[in-house]
């Protein structure tokens, strides 16, 4: 991809989300992710029905009359978006792959963000992280990081959710919202989920494409692991072979579903043949009804 063609594609992004942003989801990010809480402003002198809870004992002493702490809405907060670029994520059966499906949703999420004034951080990962954006504000931080999705070339081509999600903790000191985007064909990230959504409020974006849990009945065929490369011929007749597919794809839901159930990880579910905004806004309304 050139410049110019980089440039035109971030650019159709922008206006294609940011759309979306300005139709549907105003409104709907504030009132969802609130702030951290209350933070320390100024003190000032008593006056007669304050709470006296909020009197600052050491500025009273010193001036010898009452002073009580004032606090604001600490409204300033840091959304991570954590990105599967495997191999995997190359894959999709209808008009765009999981990993383009899932830079478009990134945009939506960042430019919900700026417009409340929070910060946006970004994480690649593969069987490694392989890039770190800190989180900053701004339009064209945020065209940065549609940029680095459009345009990065993985490393790896596995996927490695633990380590991830380890950086993830390890960078990023305080609670952020977090969203993992990725299809999570991957094993053992349980505990690494359960000890990260202690500290960050991390949401799982599940990408998923129905032609990758099709095995079309015509005969023999080469197929190819996308992460690891190996190549087999298949029959797609052979009904233990088909018994064997259909289980893999079982055990892998199973696996998932078990593991956001145990880590209590709120999850969206995003079908690559569908539109995305859907199953967004449901999640929204989802966290806002809880809130």
């Amino acid at each position: 991809m050139t410049t110019s063609e980089l440039l035109k594609k971030v650019r159709q992004v922008e206006i294609k989300t940011r759309g979306m942003v300005n139709q549907v989801f105003s409104g709907e990010y504030h009132s969802v992710f609130k702030g951290r809480g209350m933070e320390f402003s100024e003190v000032r002198e008593y006056s007669y029905g304050d709470d006296i809870r909020k009197i600052d004992w050491n500025v009273t002493a010193r001036n010898n009359k009452p002073y009580i702490k004032i606090f604001e809405e600490e409204r300033e907060l840091t959304v991570m978006l954590v990105v599967d670029v495997s191999r995997s994520g190359q894959f999709g059966s209808s008009n765009a792959t999981k990993l383009e499906i899932a830079t478009e949703i990134c945009a939506v999420l960042a430019f919900s963000a700026i417009r409340n004034n929070d910060k946006v951080g970004l994480i690649l990962f593969s069987d490694d992280v392989e890039k770190f954006i800190a989180p900053n504000k701004g339009k064209s931080h945020i065209l940065r990081i549609v940029r680095e999705l459009l345009s990065y070339q993985p490393k790896g081509t596995g996927t490695n959710i633990n380590g991830a999600l380890k950086y993830l903790n390890n960078v990023i000191k305080k609670r952020s919202i977090s969203f993992v985007l990725s299809d999570f064909i991957d094993n053992e990230y349980d505990n690494a989920l359960r000890i990260v959504s202690k500290r960050h409020d991390v949401i799982a974006v599940t990408m998923n494409d129905p032609r990758e849990r099709e095995l079309p009945k015509i005969g023999l065929i080469k197929m190819k692991d996308a992460e690891s490369g190996q190549e087999r011929w298949i029959d797609t007749g052979d009904a233990n072979i088909r018994r064997s597919f259909d289980q893999f794809w079982r055990q892998h839901d199973d696996r998932m579903k078990k593991a956001f159930l145990s880590t209590k990880v709120d999850t969206i579910t995003i079908e690559t043949h569908k539109p995305y905004l859907r199953p967004l806004v449901d999640f929204f309304k989802m966290r806002e009804a809880r809130v």
